[in-house]
Order: C-alpha cells, then sequence, then structure tokens
C-alpha cells in the first residue's frame, strides 16, 4: 500500500495522496512525518521509513471540495443498497437509476442517481416512480464530506482510524470487508 493520508496543520484530514508526493512534500519542508509504516525505502548509504500520515506544516484553506458525480462514489453513497427494496447490491453487476429517466427530462445529478439492484432497476424502467407504484427509502443528495470519498476503497490503515473517526468512513470499512 503505497498511499499516505494528509493531514492539514490542525490535524483534519485533507486528503489521501500517493508515497512519491508525500516524499516530495516531507523533503520541501512542507509536511511532517506523523506516522511510519514498518517498511523503509533507501539504498546503502541513506534509508527513510514509509510515512503512513503526514501534516502539513501551514494551513490550508480549502474552501467546500464537491465530491466526484461518478457510479461507484453514487454506490458508495447508498451503501450499495438497493434504494427502492433494501437489498444489499450483487457488487459484480451493479447499477445505477435515474429517479427521473433521462428520456423525461431528468438529469444525472446527485439528487437524481441512486443505487438499485438489477431486479428494480428492470422493473422500474423509463417510467417515473409515480407510475410504477416503487418508492425511495430516502432522498437522493450529495455527500457532504470530502473524507467520504476521498479515502479510497483500498485504504484505510488502521493508525488512519483516529484521525478519520470524526467523519462517516463506516461505509469504506464495509467495502474492504
Amino acid at each position: 500500500m503505497t498511499d499516505v493520508l494528509v493531514l492539514n496543520s490542525d490535524y483534519r484530514p485533507l486528503n489521501v495522496t500517493a508515497l512519491k508526493r508525500a516524499v516530495r512534500l516531507l523533503f520541501a519542508g512542507k509536511a511532517e512525518v506523523v506516522h511510519n509504516r514498518d517498511r523503509a525505502i533507501g539504498c546503502i548509504s541513506f534509508e527513510m521509513p514509509l510515512p503512513s500520515i503526514i501534516r502539513m506544516l501551514y494551513y490550508i484553506r480549502n474552501g467546500r471540495v464537491r465530491v466526484a458525480l461518478t457510479k461507484k462514489n453514487v454506490l458508495l453513497r447508498d451503501n450499495y443498497e438497493c434504494q427502492y427494496c433494501a437489498c444489499e447490491i450483487d457488487r459484480r453487476f451493479p447499477t445505477v437509476d435515474h429517479v427521473q429517466p433521462k428520456s423525461r427530462g431528468g438529469l444525472s445529478s446527485w439528487s437524481n442517481l441512486v443505487a438499485a439492484c438489477q431486479r428494480c432497476n428492470g422493473r422500474k424502467g423509463d417510467r417515473r416512480l409515480e407510475d410504477t407504484g416503487m418508492r425511495l427509502r430516502r432522498q437522493p443528495k450529495e455527500p457532504k464530506h470530502i473524507p467520504f470519498l476521498v479515502v479510497r476503497r483500498h485504504t484505510g490503515d488502521d493508525e488512519w482510524e483516529k484521525y478519520l473517526s470524526l467523519y462517516s468512513v463506516s461505509i469504506e470499512r464495509r467495502v474492504r470487508a
């Protein structure tokens, strides 16, 4: 695993970056190591422990960063549960449904896309909810917290947990399992 958790100067999570970028920040004097991994890199005369968590030495004001609207992110937001029947979606064949069909003016937006199992997605088809008698379990909306999706599915070391516990990362834990 070569991803590194980057914390702001106040120890709030900023993002997850590649090891190469983290090392550049360390050597430039812009960050400090908070936690190292068990392994190290180096050559004959130099050895450096691999960082797992780094902290920026100055505060980065980053405003509200929007989460990218992708199929994977919609599925993560909905916790891989069908928003019509509440069953768990088969991860081999995940589907996303437009609540208001595109053919009827529906847009691809956080408020119009939901995770749906293949059965419900096929049953609803190209019709509006009112025409099918189906109901949404909850109204879809855009995720507010960036750590919700910045922590990639294949990351999330145990040492990261205390820095991410303020945010809703339970979805990521379920995805790892």
